[in-house]
């Protein structure tokens, strides 16, 4: 199920139909024309780049539109194991710590990449 893309969220943009880079929405403001907005991206590369371009509401959603002739196409960007897992439990985030404990000890470990040094048992870095 696709949704409305707005602030926070990942996009990937398109160019001629390929698939050319990452970025962030970070606001979305109208514009004086009615059903126009200012979209101000921020692309993911090095350096970071912010960049802010016009655009319907449509072409936000993922509609192709042309920039100086060429076909651009932004899409939003669903982790699709956290999709899934909101549509399974119906709750996309857990409510208090103990819920996300439990949570936490039900994802499969391999598909869990840890970057806790060995030996570090808590998340505050206690031995």
């Amino acid at each position: 199920m696709e949704k409305a893309t707005k602030i926070n969220d990942v996009v990937l943009i398109y160019f001629e139909e390929n698939p050319l880079i990452f970025a962030r929405v970070e606001d979305i403001l109208p514009d004086h024309k009615p059903g126009w907005y200012h979209v101000k991206l921020l692309l993911l590369k090095l350096p970071l780049e912010p960049v802010t371009w016009i655009l319907r509401d449509i072409y936000i959603n993922g509609d192709t539109f042309t920039m100086n002739g060429n076909k651009m196409r932004i899409e939003q960007v669903v982790c699709p194991d956290a999709e899934k897992e909101a549509e399974d439990s119906g709750n996309a985030f857990p409510t208090d710590k103990k819920e996300a404990k439990e949570g936490r000890k039900a994802v499969k470990q391999d598909n869990v990449i840890s970057f806790r040094p060995k030996g570090m048992d808590s998340e505050n870095g206690d031995k």
